[in-house]
């Protein structure tokens, strides 16, 4: 299904002509959940801490590993912890977490599919992630997605990460095209003020984590079940 947003279906005319389709990681290309809640429940048990809900810790998701962390440790989304049990505990969860990387990852229906669409018309494909690259390259490795993609920023590529524009600006650099030929399609308000911020359209699922909230209430051009959707929403522009 495909889902105009109030703010913006007066506005946008589709299909959208484009040059790049960037795509979010956690939540959009692959879910992640299961791990990254495996990962935080064996990071509390080590602490002598008291174990969180799997549906708990999918709400921490999508600030990045320290923000997670953080919120894992304080049972709170705005929670700050101990200084001390911070710095103990953020490299248990990452040794945790990248034992158990691909234990239940896997790509979202209709990924390879999309994946496969956008290649075969000739869209530059991107992966911008906020998870850091030492997870981010193994990750589509291990789910056979990292081929599909020109180029991948994690986290920890540039000085800024998303809501930040600048990952954006710099992948539209890469490829010498304006932010208006370029699309986002993430799952979060991250994205959103991301995409707005550097002037690229975005979609987003309604399938992957957001902190909890519907998708459907963000400043987005369309909200699409997969990414096969969202193909039969873009065209790609051709130069003259």
């Amino acid at each position: 299904m495909i889902q105009t947003t109030p703010q913006t279906s007066g506005s946008t005319s589709f299909p959208l002509s484009l040059k790049a389709v960037i795509i979010d990681l956690d939540g959009t290309l692959l879910d992640t959940a299961q791990d990254l809640a495996l990962a935080a429940n064996e990071m509390l048990r080590e602490l002598r801490m008291t174990e969180l809900p799997a549906s708990t810790i999918q709400t921490f998701i999508g600030k990045g590993v320290p923000k997670l962390v953080k919120r894992t440790l304080t049972n709170n989304p705005d929670g700050e912890p101990d200084p001390e049990l911070f710095e103990q505990a953020l490299p248990i969860y990452e040794r945790c977490y990248a034992e158990n990387l691909h234990v239940h990852t896997r790509p979202y229906p209709g990924v390879i599919e999309g994946l496969d669409r956008l290649k075969e018309e000739g869209f530059r494909l991107v992966c911008i992630t906020n998870k850091t690259e030492i997870f981010t390259l193994p990750l589509l490795r291990k789910t056979g997605l990292l081929d599909y993609f020109e180029l991948v920023l994690s986290g920890d590529s540039l000085p800024k990460r998303k809501p930040d524009p600048l990952p954006l600006l710099h992948a539209c650099q890469h490829f010498g095209i304006t932010p208006r030929s370029a699309l986002l399609i993430g799952d979060s308000l991250n994205d959103a003020i991301a995409a707005r911020a550097a002037g690229c359209h975005i979609f987003c699922v309604p399938y992957g984590y957001n902190e909890g909230h519907d998708v459907r209430t963000l400043d987005c051009d369309a909200v699409v079940d997969t990414i096969v959707d969202a193909t039969r929403l873009i065209t790609y522009l051709r130069d003259a």
